[in-house]
């Protein structure tokens, strides 16, 4: 027979989740301003080495676009990946058990 959870633990494991998932979004957040702040100044600069002047600008930043939501997608998945394989499930342990009495060759 299994004991009911401990509601400062549920509490404790929701809060620990939660506060994961805000990092998480922080990381997306600060990557997007990240990558296309680098793409506008180095178009700025670029189109003022080559005297283009709004047009390196405009196709890196367009192209930022792509690279961003990419790099968002990666992140995501990667940090899904962790928390899942971190979390216990009840499911998994009680296969396990159900599992482990009745082996076959």
């Amino acid at each position: 027979m299994t004991q009911p959870e401990d509601p400062k633990d549920s509490q404790r494991a929701r809060y620990v989740f939660n506060m994961t998932l805000a990092a998480v979004a922080g990381q997306v957040g600060f990557l997007t301003l990240f990558i296309v702040l680098v793409a506008l100044f180095g178009g700025l600069w670029l189109d003022k080495q080559f005297d283009t002047k709004p047009l390196i600008t405009i196709i890196l930043v367009l192209a930022s676009v792509p690279v961003t939501l990419v790099m968002m997608f990666w992140i995501v998945r990667n940090a899904t990946a962790r928390m899942t394989t971190n979390l216990p499930s009840k499911t998994s342990s009680n296969q396990e058990t159900k599992d482990s009495g009745t082996k076959t060759s």
